[in-house]
């Protein structure tokens, strides 16, 4: 298994040292690597977030986002090249990686489900925390980032699909791909936001929403990769971007023995 050498560890400062390291891991990392699918996506995303800085109401808060955000993926990264285990929701791209029989759309859906189902709602709370604010003053901001991205999408998902030579043969990933899309999958983020800002308070509450995000993020990435037998293999093109899929918020009930944090998930169509 391909993995980052441990000389692209390290802090980042910033969107471009963000950028940086993303190119470092680009780089080093053969083309149809599982985490150098997701990691060409990812600088796309990034580098286009740091051209349009300007456009959010406040840049200074979307570039300490864009920093908190990319660390978790990159520690991810580091972990796994310092032979640790990465978070629950990284370790099936990171352990199917290279395997020849999952086509590169479904490694980018597995790295996008992973960054932005757990990554992205603790980034955002983390943001809040150190810059003294709710949530709220950096909703509009998140949103104008999903309709960033939402313009792209299109383009994203007919660079990855087959032609329509052979899209029958490909009907397994067809099915799975349709039931995902980044506006969703990120409001479905602001939801978990919200209920990480609601139990800032109650740490063990917390803690056991944070564990059941991330297992539960874990399992929906393992099943986006199941092989389909396609017979992909090492040279199939490369995803530059992939959509994210569509699942429930997490909710927190409360029962005789206190908080509970329960984790729901429906990603994928029903057979």
């Amino acid at each position: 298994m391909a993995e980052v050498p441990p000389r692209v560890a390290g802090a980042v400062h910033g969107i471009d040292g963000v950028v940086r390291r993303l190119r470092t891991i680009a780089a080093v990392l053969p083309p149809a690597d599982g985490v150098a699918v997701f990691n060409r996506m990812y600088l796309t995303v990034t580098e286009t977030v740091r051209a349009r800085l300007g456009e959010f109401a406040d840049p200074p808060a979307v570039a300490a986002l864009d920093v908190l955000f990319a660390g978790r993926y990159l520690r991810a990264v580091d972990a796994v090249a310092a032979g640790r285990l990465p978070p629950a929701c990284w370790r099936p791209l990171f352990e199917l990686r290279a395997d020849p029989e999952v086509h590169p759309v479904q490694f980018a859906l597995a790295g996008m489900n992973a960054h932005i189902q757990h990554d992205l709602p603790l980034a955002v709370v983390d943001t809040c925390r150190r810059l003294g604010r709710e949530p709220t003053g950096l909703a509009g901001d998140y949103h104008r980032i999903n309709r960033l991205l939402a313009g792209v999408e299109t383009t994203v998902r007919e660079q990855l699909m087959p032609g329509p030579d052979v899209l029958e043969r490909f009907e397994p990933l067809t099915h799975r791909i349709g039931a995902w899309s980044v506006d969703s999958a990120r409001e479905t983020a602001w939801g978990s936001v919200r209920v990480l800002w609601e139990l800032r308070g109650r740490p063990a509450a917390a803690g056991a929403f944070t564990t059941a995000l991330d297992g539960a993020v874990g399992l929906l990435g393992r099943a986006l990769l199941l092989p389909l037998g396609l017979g992909v293999g090492p040279d199939a093109p490369v995803a530059d971007r992939l959509p994210v899929a569509r699942s429930r918020p997490a909710t927190v009930r409360r029962g005789p023995g206190g908080d509970q944090a329960q984790l729901e998930c429906s990603g994928l169509p029903s057979a």
